[in-house]
């Protein structure tokens, strides 16, 4: 998961709770879990991203500035489980769309500032609310309204993603405690799919019949959130 999402500027938190949502794990868990392994590996994809010079400073910070508050007082508002499961699964659905859809780049427009600010806000309030970082929101929309390149919008939507992460933990009302073991090894599998990932997509286009596979899995756990 960290592989493919990372090569996409991507940290990989839609994929890690359908793979959670796969072996039912509580809700609350799942959140908290996906944000700490969304952090590493949207900063290893940020960082070769801008390596190869396709950041936008004037691009991030609107959205930025909406967004960092906005996740911080999602994470705080309560979900039963059935409605955290029903939002998360159109999520997830978003994130097979993303994937599965070949947006073609076309000559670039301006953001406005102050549509970043409040597109920003909506994506981060959502974003803590259910432990994503708004990544598979937020690019669509950039090449959408073509405010972006593919790999613009992949540098914007990793560091993105790491802001909103960063201010969805911070925000959250409790913590679970953690298996300290197993966590080493989320964490340790994510860092490492996601430097190769993000070292691979910088430079080399996603590989269709892998994202095919990861799209699957996606709509499997969807459908087990909405009618399981």
């Amino acid at each position: 998961m960290a592989f493919l999402y990372a090569s996409v500027g991507h940290g990989g938190a839609s994929g890690y709770l359908a793979v959670m949502a796969l072996f039912a794990i509580a809700p609350p868990l799942m959140k908290q879990t996906a944000l700490l392994l969304n952090l590493g590996v949207s900063l290893m994809s940020f960082l070769a991203f801008y390596r190869q010079g396709y950041f936008r400073w004037t691009l991030f910070w609107p959205f930025a500035l909406g967004s960092i508050p906005a996740a911080f007082l999602g994470a705080r508002i309560p979900l039963t489980d059935s409605t955290y499961k029903q939002i998360l699964g159109a999520c997830l659905f978003l994130a097979v769309i993303r994937m599965v859809i070949s947006l073609k780049e076309a000559t670039q427009r301006s953001l406005p500032a102050v549509l970043g600010i409040f597109t920003g806000a909506a994506i981060g309030l959502l974003s803590g609310m259910i432990g994503i970082g708004g990544g598979i929101i937020l690019s669509p929309l950039l090449l959408l309204f073509r405010w972006a390149s593919l790999k613009e919008a992949a540098a914007v939507s990793a560091l993105f993603i790491f802001v909103n992460s960063v201010s969805g933990l911070a925000g959250l009302k409790t913590w679970i405690p953690l298996d300290q073991s197993q966590l080493l090894y989320w964490l340790f599998a994510s860092l490492v799919g996601g430097f190769l990932g993000a070292r691979w997509g910088a430079g080399i286009a996603s590989n269709a019949k892998v994202k095919w596979i990861l799209a699957l899995v996606l709509v499997i756990a969807s459908l087990k959130l909405w009618f399981i």
